[in-house]
């Protein structure tokens, strides 16, 4: 089978795929887009590449939303820019992709671990999500899905859930893919370097093919009428979205996998892992 037969049938699965998720989706009422939530994010960007365009309506039904960072971002290009001076310019590059977004200033929280790191500091970070939980009322929480392949990703789903173990309220847990989208047939196998050849490969293999996307993300949001506004504040992460310096090893996210990457996370709907986080009653 030629190159252009295997694209061919890489679409149309695709197509069939997207098709599916859509029709198996429960959208996101209008109840439930007026409702306070929690965002958290690994990194600067992920904010808006999971559910930014979520973000935009629930604030425009009038939700409070809140937004935190968990790492400083220092490691995305920290080969081409001092670490101090990239983690700087990635946090003045979110508070204006949230004010895009609709997320005032004040509802905007950095807490700095370090980048890549975020799994040595599981206890302190559970510690200070707590304390951001019982500051708040919000009654949703927006965390990366547990099965994304990243190590920010994972740890920051895993110190929510550490955070939620404490006795407390039950909240709505919203998972969103990022990095989870990026195996096949969502993107091409044949990665022209090796590294991320084996990257989609094993991510492939975990997503079982593409089809636990179809069992697991059946809650969806309809984005398509605010997609420009997405992608305006996502290009507000100028180092993530354009060269800083012009220099070809300044990789963006227009590169992974030649644009089919960021496609992904540009279509009609967020789909989202969806379920009701309930205390365990006597925990101490």
């Amino acid at each position: 089978m030629g190159k252009n037969e295997n694209r061919s049938l890489r679409n149309r699965l695709k197509h069939g795929f997207y098709r599916i998720l859509v029709r198996g989706s429960k959208t996101m009422t209008a109840e439930s887009l007026e409702r306070s939530a929690i965002v958290f994010s690994p990194h600067q960007d992920d904010e808006t590449l999971g559910c930014g365009g979520t973000i935009i309506r629930k604030i425009a039904a009038g939700a409070e939303v809140q937004v935190v960072f968990m790492t400083d971002g220092h490691q995305s290009h920290q080969h081409l820019m001092a670490p101090e001076m990239l983690s700087e310019t990635r946090k003045g590059e979110a508070a204006a992709a949230c004010d895009v977004l609709g997320v005032p200033e004040s509802a905007v929280t950095f807490l700095d671990f370090p980048d890549g790191r975020l799994y040595e500091h599981l206890n302190e970070a559970a510690a200070r999500v707590g304390e951001i939980l019982s500051r708040s009322a919000a009654s949703e929480l927006y965390i990366p899905y547990s099965g994304e392949p990243t190590d920010d990703h994972k740890a920051t789903h895993t110190i929510v859930c550490k955070a939620l173990a404490a006795p407390g309220r039950a909240y709505t847990v919203y998972e969103y893919p990022v990095w989870f989208w990026h195996h096949w047939p969502w993107v091409t196998l044949l990665q022209p370097e090796i590294q991320d050849r084996l990257f989609v490969i094993k991510n492939t293999i975990r997503a079982l093919f593409g089809l636990r996307l179809l069992f697991r993300f059946r809650s969806g949001v309809a984005v398509a009428a605010v997609r420009e506004r997405k992608s305006a504040a996502l290009s507000q992460h100028k180092s993530q979205m354009t060269r800083l310096f012009n220099n070809p090893a300044w990789l963006t996210l227009h590169d992974v996998s030649d644009g089919e990457f960021l496609n992904n996370l540009f279509q009609d709907y967020e789909f989202f892992y969806q379920y009701v986080y309930q205390p365990v009653k006597g925990a101490r």
